[in-house]
């Protein structure tokens, strides 16, 4: 079987980020895709809800912001849970295994507001000290 989704859009609001109880970065996104339905080629909008893990949902909350282009790869997964009225309820939603941003570097700048239980890992992180010609670009 084949589940595959490869998306391009926009970000519908800012990427929500938090952590998992284990410490596992997770954030939750919705991307406008558009639709071209018809012989005369009218157009509609999908919105899909989307989530992607670890260092990639870190990126994503960190250099995204609502309107932001982005192309999403990942695979589809349908999920049941129990509403508070006690309803079931079903989820339809794209698992994101790469998440590419597609506006210009100079349209996105990082955020400055990451929530500090994210950014731990970076004081562990001791820095490198480079020259310029050492890089190989």
């Amino acid at each position: 079987m084949i589940n595959r989704v490869i998306l391009v859009g926009r970000l519908v609001r800012d990427a929500e980020l938090r952590k998992t109880q284990s410490g596992l970065s997770v954030a939750s996104f919705t991307v406008a895709i558009d639709n071209r339905r018809g012989s005369q080629g009218e157009k509609s909008t999908s919105f899909i809800p989307c989530t992607v893990w670890n260092q990639a949902a870190e990126n994503l909350y960190k250099f995204t912001k609502k309107g932001s282009l982005i192309g999403v790869d990942g695979r589809l997964m349908q999920r049941s849970y129990k509403k508070n009225d006690g309803t079931n309820a079903s989820v339809v939603e794209v698992i994101a295994d790469t998440v590419q941003f597609l506006d210009s570097k100079k349209d996105s700048q990082p955020r400055n507001d990451v929530p500090t239980e994210v950014r731990q890992e970076d004081e562990n992180v001791d820095s490198i000290d480079l020259a310029e010609d050492d890089l190989p670009f």
